[in-house]
């Protein structure tokens, strides 16, 4: 009886120990790469916050974080977390993988044309989630948050891109 009860419990640990490892063998690589994501954008986001309010400089240096203009608040963002991208706002648009408008999320980075004078991608700013993209686009305003939906911004929204 002795036997059969310690044969029992040794059956019982081994099937629990080969759950739990069969449990951690059958983990979705999607599922894994989706959380990795996630917690990257995240803390990519938390950096850019960090920044609010800072001043807006047409063609700021990366050299410095007192101010930013679009395309070096990008940089100077992505690349604390190890992601480097082009000075430029239409290089950056190269970079990554196209996203469609509908599938963004947290930490995409969405492009606009903006000027008048010339056509093509002239400002970039991060999607922050919630329909919200964290940029800085003017004197006087810096880094702060718009909403996407506002009619200046949608009107001239062109594409986005996932660098994560």
């Amino acid at each position: 009886m002795r036997r059969t009860r310690r044969a029992g419990k040794l059956a019982l640990v081994l099937a629990l120990s080969f759950s739990l490892f069969a449990g951690f063998a059958l983990i979705d690589p999607h599922e894994a790469e989706a959380a990795w994501s996630e917690k990257k954008a995240n803390a990519i986001l938390n950096t850019a916050r960090q920044q609010l309010g800072k001043p807006y400089k047409f063609g700021a240096s990366t050299s410095t974080t007192r101010y930013f203009d679009c395309s070096s608040f990008t940089k100077y963002v992505f690349g604390k977390h190890g992601i480097t991208l082009p000075r430029s706002s239409k290089e950056q648009a190269k970079r990554g993988v196209f996203v469609a408008r509908k599938n963004l999320k947290k930490g995409d980075l969405v492009f606009f044309d903006v000027s008048s004078k010339r056509a093509g991608i002239d400002h970039v700013a991060i999607y922050a989630g919630d329909g919200l993209i964290i940029h800085t686009y003017q004197t006087g305003v810096g880094v702060t948050y718009t909403k996407l939906s506002k009619k200046y911004w949608s009107d001239r929204y062109v594409t986005a891109r996932r660098v994560l």
